[in-house]
């Protein structure tokens, strides 16, 4: 495994989802990494918290025989065998650590001696982070984001996963958006979100899209926040509005909130993950009752309760439909019509889901791909 050189080409590694170890320490991939890449540290947290003390206290030289004395034995032959492991399920791959510095540089001579050559990220994971952060600037000022608005249960995201020049931002968040968007699995960290955002942004462009199609969000999408510098355009962007009527709009919520939540729920918690779902929607609804007023709030938990409860017993989902018109008409209604009235861009059209795609695929050479 030999002829490849080290690399400071980030494009080419975002855009071809080059696989990637990174040789940080647990706690700093954990704070940000990037979507391509596995963590297979050189040190764990105690190990490099140990190196650290000792660099401070008696410079580096102390710190790196140090280092070496941690990392030895078993523990060395364990790890070089995993990054040895990688470099031979991924060939075209490259390692990095913080600033391609002496952690990526001694994992990449013992794999040397071992026999492997495996080329190393120029400047690390700093460089990379850096990269993207301007480069999400640079997509941002280069694109055109149009949004995809509408009231809650219109379908929105189903429209932005069926148009081909798009971002899904709640798939990348991890998040439904909304109050009870919260999904079983963690969100991404922030940095984690960024990256993979600006590497979406950035494979769109390569593609020769101009126009980007994103739903309608506000600054949070659960915990992650957009970025200053898109939620701006956001704010000026025009927007297509999905206009759905009651009905469909509660067999949305149905679907999305009770019976695909509901089954995530059950997959990643197992026979616990029935109580917990229903327990989490019980929670969600506690947060909002400042603004749904005391009685009201008492009103939809009582509805929510017996549903769930006609759910398990009986499998009758009819239950679902009288808090879920009620959240919708009551609650979230005025909310979007007031959100609305506040946007500055321009709605350039209004229709049913199909409506809109079909809107894009006239309107848009990106489009969207035919139904399946």
């Amino acid at each position: 495994m030999s002829g490849r050189t080290d690399t400071d080409d980030y494009r080419a590694l975002f855009l071809g989802d080059t696989p990637m170890m990174d040789m940080r320490a647990p706690a700093e991939f954990s704070r940000g990494a990037f979507p391509s890449a596995t963590s297979l540290p050189l040190m764990t947290d105690e190990e490099r918290a140990l190196v650290g003390i000792c660099y401070k206290n008696q410079g580096q030289a102390a710190a790196i025989a140090l280092g070496h004395e941690l990392v030895a034995g078993e523990i060395k032959a364990d790890r070089l065998q995993a990054w040895s492991d990688f470099a031979t399920r991924h060939p075209g791959g490259y390692l990095y650590c913080f600033r391609g510095g002496l952690r990526s540089q001694t994992v990449q001579q013992w794999l040397r001696d071992a026999g492997i050559d495996y080329p190393l990220v120029k400047g690390g994971y700093k460089a990379m982070r850096r990269f993207l952060l301007e480069e999400l600037e640079r997509s941002v000022a280069r694109a055109e984001p149009v949004l995809i608005s509408g009231k809650t249960g219109t379908g929105k995201t189903r429209v932005v996963q069926r148009i081909k020049s798009s971002v899904d931002l709640e798939a990348l968040a991890n998040h439904r958006g909304s109050t009870f968007g919260q999904l079983p699995q963690p969100q991404p960290a922030q940095i984690d979100f960024e990256n993979a955002l600006s590497i979406a942004l950035m494979k769109l462009l390569e593609r020769g899209a101009s126009r980007i199609y994103l739903e309608d969000e506000g600054r949070l999408i659960g915990r992650v926040a957009l970025p200053d510098v898109l939620r701006l355009e956001m704010g000026r962007a025009p927007m297509l509005v999905v206009d759905e009527p009651l009905e469909r709009r509660v067999d949305v919520v149905i679907e999305d909130y009770v019976l695909d939540l509901g089954e995530r729920y059950v997959n990643y918690y197992g026979d616990d993950g029935p109580r917990l779902h229903s327990e989490k929607l019980q929670q969600d609804l506690l947060r909002i009752r400042k603004r749904l007023g005391s009685e009201r709030h008492q009103q939809v938990s009582e509805m929510m309760a017996g549903a769930f409860t006609a759910q398990r017993e009986q499998g009758d989902l009819s239950g679902h439909r009288d808090w879920i018109a009620l959240l919708l008409e009551q609650y979230y209604d005025p909310m979007y019509e007031y959100q609305l009235s506040q946007r500055q861009g321009e709605q350039l059209f209004t229709g049913n889901r199909e409506a809109v795609i079909e809107w894009v695929q006239a309107h848009d050479t990106g489009g969207a791909p035919p139904r399946a």
